[in-house]
This record gives structure tokens, sequence and C-alpha cells, in this order.
């Protein structure tokens, strides 16, 4: 879920180009899950091997980072580890909301409502181990380095931007600003040209950034009080958030009585959560960083044949994005060696 700061919050549009020989540090979970959404079949099936093993994950997964590539995008992939004990109540919901999906997108199978039943077939998606260390392998054979965190994949995320290791965070979710990313992107993983869930409209996802310093200098609050408003709203960790309150009347609350524990009205409600421990989530996380991040040379016979032989891709279109991402590199007179 994430907390829901959008009705706050300044986004900037900005170019994919611009972020040429940038290292971006990219939720894992979060770019997977999207991919499970978006690369279905025409009644919304996943697509899969000859075994039935799940390969849509890969396959956004790959081509997305070919393109990140040949822009000159230098991505380095943060999955989760251990989620704090406050988490499970948001996990528990999370699985019996596909499971509810599962059901509704069968039965519309079924009945033959189509494009109802892909609009279901998007919440559905489970990521298994399986699926886990097949994107580690691709991830590996495209020289990408990948960190397994030891708890919230976005705190370390948000980490390395703040040492200076990365220069910004990717993720739909805003939990990275309430982390202390110093640089947010969304849409990075899924920009372009998308069509709208039950219709046949398209529009056009674009990049978007936010700035913390700049967010909080405009908002007139600390990193502490943003944190205040997440928790008034509803993070993973307290997700019902408190009751009709949204982001900007969280903000006018903040605002008036700075903290938590000093707003009236929600101080019955404010003594069944343990706040505390969730400001402490956000503000001392557990986190893993590297000494420093390594970027390797693309094994191209590799990805030929874990991709085309074992999960049943098509030679010629694998073959035709590595070949490509080669010319690219070599019309700016790089080697895949040198790029890194």
């Amino acid at each position: 879920m994430g907390v829901d700061l959008r009705d706050i919050v300044t986004l900037r549009k900005i170019d994919i180009e611009s972020l040429n020989n940038k290292v971006i540090a990219i939720d894992a979970y979060n770019s997977l899950y999207q991919f499970l959404a978006i690369i279905r079949g025409e009644r919304g099936e996943l697509l899969m091997d000859r075994h039935g093993n799940i390969t849509s994950h890969i396959s956004g997964l790959f081509y997305r980072n070919i393109n990140f590539l040949s822009i000159g995008i230098k991505p380095i992939y943060i999955f989760d580890g251990q989620p704090p004990e406050l988490k499970a109540m948001e996990i528990e919901k999370r699985k019996e909301f596909k499971e509810k999906a599962t059901i509704m997108y069968m039965r519309a199978l079924a009945e033959g409502r189509i494009e109802e039943a892909k609009k279901y077939a998007q919440a559905t998606s489970l990521i298994k181990d399986y699926m886990v260390e097949d994107a580690k392998k691709v991830l590996d054979l495209l020289g990408i380095p990948w960190i397994v965190a030891p708890s919230e994949g976005e705190a370390t995320a948000a980490q390395l931007s703040v040492n200076n290791l990365a220069y910004a965070c990717a993720s739909q979710d805003y939990d990275s600003l309430l982390f202390g990313a110093k640089r947010l992107i969304r849409n990075l993983t899924i920009s372009g040209r998308r069509k709208l869930p039950g219709k046949k409209v398209y529009i056009e996802i674009e990049l978007e950034e936010i700035l913390l310093e700049e967010l909080l200098n405009q908002l007139s609050i600390t990193r502490e009080q943003l944190i205040d408003i997440g928790i008034l709203v509803g993070t993973d960790f307290n997700p019902d958030g408190f009751k009709g309150i949204g982001p900007k009347s969280a903000l006018k609350l903040i605002r008036e009585y700075k903290r938590l524990e000093s707003i009236p009205e929600i101080q019955e409600e404010l003594k069944k959560i343990d706040y505390q421990a969730i400001r402490e989530i956000f503000l001392k996380p557990k986190v893993s960083l590297p000494e420093k991040i390594e970027f390797k040379s693309i094994n191209k016979e590799g990805l030929i044949h874990f991709l085309c032989d074992e999960k049943d891709f098509s030679f010629e279109r694998v073959n035709n994005a590595i070949s490509k991402l080669e010319e690219t590199l070599a019309k700016r007179s790089l080697s895949l060696d040198r790029f890194f």
C-alpha cells in the first residue's frame, strides 16, 4: 500500500535522459509487482515457460533494464528482507485482497467478461521465491548490482541516496521520503504509453521527481512531522490510519499542533497504535549499505541461454535487444566494460 501523500506533494516532470550516468536505487519488489500486473496475455493470464513457471516479471526486468542501460541509467535493485512485526496486519490485508481478486478474476473469465477479468487479474499477483531468484539471475547476467535489505527495501534505498551512493530512489510509493530519501522518482519502471484498465483509452505516463528538502520547505514542516503526517494518513505499519483524516487535513493538524501527541481529537485512537515504534522504523531503520556499488559487463551468452533456452523467450527478440544496446554504446564510443 504505502503512505498516500499525493495531495500534498509537488511533483516535477522530468525527462528520462536527465538520468544519464546516474545511479538509481530501485525498489525491486515494487518493480516486480508492476511487471506482473502489466505484462499479461489477452485474457489477463501471466506469461509462462513450458514448465508453467511465471516469466512476466523476467520479461519486464530484462527489456526495461536494456532500455535503462541504453539511456545511460545505472540501476541498483533493493530487495526486501524481513518485514517489521508491525507490518503483519498490512501483509494479511494484501493477502486477503489478492484472494478476493483471484476469485473475481476466475468468475469473470468463466462468464466471458474478458475486460473485467483483465482488471481483476492485475490485482492477483504474488511474488514467489523462485521468481525472486530468477530476477536476481537476470540482474547478474545484465551486470546490474542488487542488495537484499535486512528489512524494508525502501529504507536501504533511501540510505543509499542519503550517503550519496545513489542519485535517487525509484518507487511508486512515497514511503522513501519518510525514510529520508533525498530524491524520489516515480514511474521509472512503468513510464510510457499505458492503457487505462477497463477502457479503450491510452495515457502517457511521465516521470515524476520529488526533492525531500524542497518538499519540507514548501510544507513548512520537518521530516519528523512528515512521518507524523504519514501515521495520520496510514502507513504499512498502521494501514487504517486515523478515521476521516487525509493528507491535507493531516498537514493542517501537524502545522497547528506540531506532533501527534498534541492533537486533541485523536488521543483515544492514538492509544491503540505504537506510534513511537512506527516513528523509529522510519527514523532508525535497519539498513545494509555496500562499501561501493559495482557494475559489470553484460553476459550476452548467459542471457540468451537463460532467457531463450530455459525460459522460452524469443531468441530473435532477446538477441536484437542486446545487439541494439551494444550499438547504442558503440555510438557513444563506449564498450560495455568502460560504460561501467
